[in-house]
């Protein structure tokens, strides 16, 4: 696991996050629909208020097929996201922007990770972002293809250990720590 890129992020950097099993508790064979079922993981409140200060953006890019499959509407989408969002802001947090991909994973030519499309998309309405100086945070192969395919640094989050991605810890807090001490 190689680190030492860590030492040298600043804000002219940005902070990609995957949603569900990142930033809140993954429901196993089903969705987070409403703001009752999302759960923050622990210490990511803190640890994106941490970020705040290191990173210049922090996106969030996330597949929502619920809402292709019917599940949720896109306007409970943003609702759920505004909650979110709300209580990261409350926290010392932030998130500049959340970008979602609502396609079934079986349509043709969708938007879902580990396609570009929503980090072409962020990077079209933010131009300062860089992917040579941008990290992917997924718990999901399919993150760290869309890392990888955009260029980007990535971290795995999870238990098993992922050999396409630049690191590999535990969790969202794990990995502030070895930002903060690389």
């Amino acid at each position: 696991m190689n680190t030492d890129f860590l030492k040298n992020i600043d804000n002219s950097w940005t902070l990609f996050l995957d949603r569900d099993g990142v930033i809140n508790k993954r429901i196993f064979g089903g969705y987070v629909t409403n703001p009752s079922n999302f759960e923050f993981l622990p210490g990511v409140l803190e640890s994106i208020s941490t970020f705040a200060k290191v990173f210049g953006k922090i996106i969030v890019v996330t597949n929502q097929q619920g809402v292709g499959k019917g599940l949720m509407t896109e306007s409970e989408l943003n609702y759920l996201h505004n909650h979110m969002k709300s209580e990261i802001l409350k926290n010392n947090g932030r998130i500049d922007s959340i970008y979602y991909c609502t396609d079934l994973a079986h349509s043709i030519d969708n938007c879902r990770k580990p396609s570009t499309k929503m980090a072409k998309k962020a990077q079209s309405e933010f131009p300062s972002i860089n992917f040579s100086k941008s990290i992917m945070v997924g718990d999901s192969k399919s993150d760290i293809e869309f890392g990888k395919n955009s260029e980007m640094k990535t971290v795995f989050i999870g238990e098993a250990k992922s050999t396409l991605a630049d690191i590999t810890t535990e969790s969202l807090v794990k990995f502030k720590n070895l930002l903060v001490n690389p």
